[in-house]
């Protein structure tokens, strides 16, 4: 969809670290993306930007079958994934030459609507993702949740689906840093509880409930801190709800946070949050919390409660409404509830998480689809 260095996003995240991590698995990778002439020179030409992201449709079209080709022509691949149906469906004629395989992300018809877009433009979505989903021999989703989503919400039949969740850096997460030193680092207090919540600033994260949690939060912890950190379309109106509640003090919206430092945030943190209202497929930043040691606490929505409830129950939210989200943190810094250790969420996450074990599972899919 878009490079992820470029362009930040839970999709390209993932295309970007699988591309990485799948040559280990055994499996030569050839990518086409949105972006600039940067992404060729930054993989040595593994993957490359078929058009730039802000051209006319059309033109990404156009791209897209020119590339194509090109990367045929040249690779002679064994095998087509799909990682975005909208630009697939330009080679909508070439996907019987080869085995076609759809990583689902999720309802990207269904997102768009949750955030407002169009009746019309809901229907167009779901009509090209149904056209390119419909050609694939086999479907990767990240969750039992999703699998449900794309047999009963798009027809596809339930035996080609195959649950293999997202992938993390394991190590990369898990830092050295002690949290004072983690805080030190990002200029935090040091005494204050904090929680984190690492979010596109869009309706469905939940921020608006989490933000209410913490008025009812600080009533028995007044120095409660929520650092929120992500950009999106719900900026001012979080920043105006945080002001009318009187929660300056006790909320800080930092935008962007870099790939650098965000293992460090996650450490800083006592806990970190991840309040979804709907379509959550997965839930990588619980993921990458828990490897950085910090426990995650995410609502019981689509397949968040996947990620971690095997680790603990506890920490699977009742239900995403502020009342909820504030009896859970409340409980927890206030010693009411224990959940998992650092110890035990970083092994937790490494076991079940790690890329070189996503990607061997990952390459064992698409074997068995050339079969």
């Amino acid at each position: 969809m878009h490079w992820f260095p470029e362009r930040q996003g839970g999709l390209d995240r993932v295309y970007f670290e699988l591309s990485r991590a799948l040559p280990q698995a055994g499996v030569t990778v050839a990518g086409l993306v949105t972006g600039s002439e940067n992404v060729a020179i930054q993989t040595h030409s593994t993957i490359r930007a078929f058009a730039p992201q802000k051209v006319s449709l059309p033109a990404r079209w156009r791209g897209m079958r020119a590339a194509f080709a090109e990367t045929v022509e040249e690779q002679n691949p064994d095998i087509v994934v799909s990682h975005f149906a909208l630009y697939t469906l330009p080679l909508i004629d070439r996907l019987k030459e080869r085995p076609f395989v759809i990583h689902f992300h999720g309802p990207w018809a269904d997102e768009g609507a949750v955030e407002g877009s169009s009746g019309l433009r809901h229907a167009a979505k779901r009509w090209v993702e149904n056209q390119v989903y419909r050609r694939a021999a086999a479907a990767i989703v990240l969750s039992r949740a999703f699998a449900e989503v794309l047999a009963t919400r798009y027809g596809y039949p339930r035996e080609k689906i195959h649950v293999i969740p997202g992938g993390i850096d394991a190590p990369r997460f898990a830092v050295a840093a002690t949290q004072d030193e983690a805080r030190e680092r990002l200029n935090l207090p040091g005494s204050r509880p904090t929680v984190v919540a690492v979010r596109r600033l869009v309706p469905r994260m939940g921020l608006e409930n989490l933000i209410a949690a913490i008025d009812i939060v600080r009533r028995g912890i007044p120095d409660i801190a929520l650092i929120i950190a992500g950009r999106g379309p719900l900026q001012a109106q979080l920043t105006q709800q945080i002001k009318s509640l009187g929660l300056e003090k006790n909320i800080s919206l930092i935008g962007f946070i870099s790939d650098e430092d965000l293992p460090f945030l996650y450490r800083a943190a006592d806990l970190s949050i991840v309040p979804s209202v709907a379509l959550e497929g997965f839930g990588l930043i619980a993921a990458e919390s828990l490897a950085a040691g910090t426990p995650c606490l995410v609502s019981p929505v689509g397949g968040l409660p996947e990620v971690v409830s095997a680790l603990s129950a506890d920490l699977v939210l009742r239900s995403p409404a502020a009342s909820d989200i504030s009896d859970a943190i409340s409980a927890t810094l206030q010693g009411r509830k224990t959940l998992p250790d650092d110890a035990s969420c970083r092994a937790y996450a490494a076991e079940n998480f790690d890329w070189k074990n996503i990607a061997s599972r990952v390459a064992d899919m698409y074997r068995l689809a050339l079969r």
